[in-house]
């Protein structure tokens, strides 16, 4: 008993070791997303996926992840936290191999959702961890080193993802995950000893199975919607209102839970919602826009995946650099002065891209792009702060579970709908044009940018002469209309943000409502 009181003042005689291979574990969750992001365009081409298919390679790795977050994270107070870990590094290197050699759009869905249940038995607990073995005065740094390795995945993700596309195929982006993760089981197996929590909460299977079956019939009927030019087909409107019923079943059991999977009582607070709100928002707003923005480098500006990879650089240096500095930002104007100063530039560069067309200069682009990051990197932390702070002490570590889930959703939503929105609009400004393809081809061609140039490629340089420039324009038409709705959700954030944020909240103020320990983490992770 001495022993251990001594290891909680002094932590692990190996922390920091361990802490370097629950990075490396961290890393290849982050990457594995940004990654995906300039491989699209290649992934549509080989495997023949649509529109929508892309959309759910994307979004049934995220709701599962969002969905599971929770689950994991008790799961691993209760069996240990490292047997989790190690369970979810082999599911996310054996999803990762059968994501790689998949043969069809179906089979990397799939894959990609499996991928998921090991990213949410990774992220977690790799936090726990780190809480355990390090002493009070030296958690704060750990914390932010691991949140630093987000900031760093998001960087390199794209880059990585467009050097491996000009050597390799496809496939490389995920099976360059199997060897890490392997040496990830090695490592942790050798040193990362095993933590539980002496009191574990209790499991919540309904409240996860309703969450994640309403939310993926919701997702399903916009990307459906999107898929069919039209919001008013039984098809789509049958899923999404069986969706809904399902999610607001969900908050009615959740409410009545003594052990939910989602603490819907905190939402009761407006400083919590507005900031969970905002935060959702800006993934909404931001992953819907990476999804097109992708086929709008590849296709009509024709960079390669490591040219168009390069070109996310401008965001990610916004973000790195604004991040850290938001927390001085806060001490000196305040919560609501910050949040709704980000959000605004986040507005801003969302309306930004209706100025660009096929042939507008690229730096303004990369401009675009650091003023994007900067309101994004402006946001976060401060967001996360005002959750925390308006949270009792007992309930931060609900609060920061709440605010990862919610902006896995907001991101999944926002690919949907705004790739919805994106492929509804570019149906409707193709279609007169597709009478120079085969008439077989003119269905399939005309769902999106990359089966439309596909389809001309393979009915010759006629057809390619004749239908490029009229892709091009629908689809900077269509790119239009999105970044429009996009703007409208970001300039909805920054009035919410503006109206129920607190004005002034110093840092010296902020452990008197919660806990100094949740209080080193929120400002160590600047850069999550």
């Amino acid at each position: 008993m001495e022993a251990q009181l001594q290891q909680q003042q002094t932590g692990h005689p190996r922390r920091w070791a361990i802490l370097s291979v629950l990075v490396v574990s961290l890393l290849v969750v982050v990457l594995d997303n940004t990654v995906l992001n300039v491989a699209l365009k290649t992934i549509q081409e080989d495997l023949g996926a649509s529109q929508s298919q892309l959309e759910w390679s994307i979004n049934s790795y995220t709701l599962v992840f969002a969905g599971l977050l929770f689950t994991f994270g008790l799961l691993g107070d209760r069996f240990g936290r490292k047997r989790v870990l190690l369970a979810g590094l082999a599911i996310f290197g054996l999803s990762s191999l059968i994501s790689a050699y998949a043969q069809s759009p179906g089979q990397l869905i799939g894959a990609r959702a499996l991928m998921g249940i090991g990213a949410a038995a990774i992220m977690p607990v790799t936090l726990a961890i780190i809480q355990n073995i390090f002493p009070p005065q030296e958690r704060g740094r750990a914390i932010g080193i691991w949140a630093g390795a987000v900031g760093i995945g998001i960087v390199i993700g794209p880059v990585v993802g467009g050097a491996l596309l000009e050597h390799f195929w496809w496939g490389s982006v995920f099976l360059i995950n199997v060897p890490i993760t392997m040496l990830g089981i090695a490592l942790i197996s050798a040193i990362v000893p095993e933590t539980k929590n002496p009191s574990p909460g209790k499991i919540d299977p309904t409240g996860v199975l309703l969450s994640i079956a309403g939310l993926s019939l919701l997702i399903y009927g916009i990307i459906k919607g999107g898929e069919l030019a039209t919001f008013a087909d039984a098809a789509v409107l049958v899923p999404v209102l069986t969706g809904l019923a399902l999610l607001a079943l969900f908050v009615w059991y959740e409410r009545r839970s003594d052990h939910p999977s989602l603490d819907v009582t905190v939402f009761r607070n407006p400083q919590v919602s507005t900031s969970v709100a905002a935060i959702s928002l800006i993934f909404f707003a931001m992953m819907g826009a990476l999804f097109f923005l992708t086929f709008y480098l590849q296709i009509v500006r024709g960079f390669s995946p490591l040219q168009a990879g390069l070109w996310f650089l401008p965001f990610a240096a916004g973000q790195m650099v604004f991040a850290p500095l938001s927390a001085n930002f806060v001490k000196r104007f305040g919560i609501r002065a910050v949040c709704t100063f980000g959000l605004s530039l986040l507005t801003l560069s969302l309306a930004a891209f209706l100025l660009m067309d096929a042939d507008s200069p690229m730096w303004y682009f990369a401009i675009v792009g650091v003023i994007q990051g900067a309101g994004a990197g402006s946001v976060m932390p401060p967001a996360t702060t005002a959750i925390l702070a308006g949270l009792p002490k007992e309930k931060a570590g609900v609060g920061s579970a709440i605010q990862n889930t919610m902006r896995q959703v907001g991101g999944a939503l926002g690919v949907a709908v705004l790739g919805s929105v994106l492929s509804a609009q570019y149906r409707d400004q193709i279609t007169p044009h597709l009478s120079a393809l085969p008439a077989q081809a003119q269905a399939a061609a005309g769902e999106s940018l990359g089966a439309t140039v596909g389809a001309a490629a393979k009915a010759g340089p006629q057809a390619v002469a004749q239908i490029q420039a009229p892709a091009f324009d629908a689809f900077i038409h269509a790119m239009h209309v999105t970044v429009t709705l996009a703007s409208f959700v970001a300039l909805l954030a920054t009035l919410l943000a503006f109206r129920f944020l607190p004005s002034m909240r110093p840092a010296a103020e902020v452990p008197s409502q919660v806990s100094r320990e949740p209080q080193e983490a929120v400002e160590a992770v600047q850069g999550h």
